[in-house]
């Protein structure tokens, strides 16, 4: 088994990348899915969350309120510190439970969005960093998420520095391009990792 850690700056792409390799075959665990099952309503995750930032971060039906709680934490380094202590020990857990279940000789992909920030690309035995430059980024985030310029600025810079992803880095996947130019990156990148699988 090769286990493969994905990330990327907000609006670099990493999403469409990680779909390209599943297409391949790579087994997907995606830490943001995660991330909302274990604080889904009737969670231990959920409550944890509540008790810490209170009724106001829950939506009418009892879920959480996403975009309420961003932009509590995305402002506040400490609150979202607070954030990150009780959700990453629980997407960590499941995340091991679903790398377990999977084949020998599977290439599983850990779609992780705040992987350099948290130290931890050494739990993986390669490091993708899907990359595009700031403008390119902002440009995805206000014309295809509907945010804010604002928001994006600080959605970004919340983030760690595009030089600090690079530096992790064992592979670097150019985002800037057109889709094809993608694909074929990805292809060859796909090629590399099968081998690298046997091998293991």
């Amino acid at each position: 088994m090769l286990s493969v850690g994905l990330t990327g700056g907000i609006g670099a792409g990493k999403s469409e990348v990680s779909r390209l390799l599943v297409e391949h075959g790579a087994v997907l665990i995606d830490a943001d899915r995660i991330a909302r099952e274990v604080v889904a309503p009737g969670t231990s995750g959920l409550a944890a969350v509540v008790e810490a930032f209170g009724p106001d971060v829950l939506a009418g039906d009892g879920s959480l309120d996403r975009p309420k709680l961003g932009s509590i934490v995305f402002a506040d380094p400490d609150k979202l510190a607070v954030l990150n202590s009780i959700v990453h020990p629980l997407v960590g857990a499941r995340s091991r439970e679903l790398e377990e279940s999977a084949a020998e000789d599977a290439v599983v992909v850990h779609d992780v969005p705040l992987l350099a920030e948290n130290g931890l690309a050494p739990l993986y035995d390669l490091v993708i960093v899907v990359d595009a430059a700031p403008e390119t980024q902002l440009d995805r985030l206000v014309r295809l998420r509907g945010m804010t310029e604002e928001d994006a600025r600080a959605r970004m810079a919340a983030q760690a520095t595009r030089e600090k992803r690079r530096e992790i880095a064992d592979v670097v996947i150019d985002n800037d391009v057109p889709l094809e130019e993608l694909r074929e990156r990805v292809d060859q990148v796909w090629g590399d990792l099968v081998r690298r699988a046997r091998s293991a």
